[in-house]
């Protein structure tokens, strides 16, 4: 039976295609603390890891792994970070536990309050998209805000640590074509410029092409 990755809306499979594009599987960890926070991370209603349960390379960053040895391992205690969660999934406030954070908060509760307890000008019937003179609506559409430029921000990180994979990956395969006289130089230098998706076709093309000459 295939083990296939247990993130959420991830389809990889633990087979030859996706080894060859460098992706790796690692199992839940024994430790029931860490198996925890594995199981909170991936965010999915009731889910329960088994012995057989595994999480692909795609959800660790690069620093997570150690590379040393023949085996790619995953380093001590790290936790998967790097999903491609829906809206309803993702979080919508990030939590602020600081003092310093506290007071910020509470500061621009008052200060919202004073605003709205002012002298309303004169409302002007011809723009009904004015912002919200209520505190707690206010507030909500900032705290909105906010989310939205996090989860930019979180998907352009990602986007970014997948593609500085893939040229890693592929760096390492055309290094390996060099050696072997199947590439020249100038293709080379060429193949290295290009990036993302086209890395992962280009890596199969590649794959699919060894094993014919094999």
């Amino acid at each position: 039976m295939p083990d296939f990755c247990s993130a959420y809306g991830c389809g990889n499979k633990r087979a030859l295609q996706t080894r060859s594009r460098g992706i790796t599987f690692h199992k839940f960890p024994k430790d029931t603390t860490l198996r925890k926070k594995w199981e909170l991370a991936v965010r999915r209603d009731g889910f329960v890891a088994t012995d057989r349960s595994m999480l692909c390379s795609e959800h660790f960053k690069d620093e997570d792994f150690d590379r040393t040895g023949q085996i790619v391992r995953l380093r001590l205690n790290v936790i998967p970070s790097i999903f491609n969660f829906p809206t309803s999934l993702q979080k919508q406030e990030v939590k602020r536990s600081t003092r310093t954070a506290k007071k910020a908060e509470e500061s621009l509760a008052m200060d919202l309050t004073q605003f709205s307890n002012k002298d309303e000008p004169q409302k002007n019937l011809d723009h009904n998209y004015a912002l919200p003179t209520s505190p707690t609506a206010l507030k909500a559409k900032l705290s909105e805000a906010w989310a939205r430029v996090e989860s930019l921000e979180r998907e352009k990180r990602n986007a970014k640590i997948r593609e500085l994979r893939a040229k890693k990956n592929m760096g390492s395969v055309l290094q390996d074509l060099r050696e072997k006289n199947l590439i020249n130089e100038n293709l080379q230098d060429k193949l290295e410029c290009y990036s993302g998706k086209l890395l992962i076709i280009f890596g199969n093309m590649v794959y699919l092409y060894i094993n014919a000459l094999g």
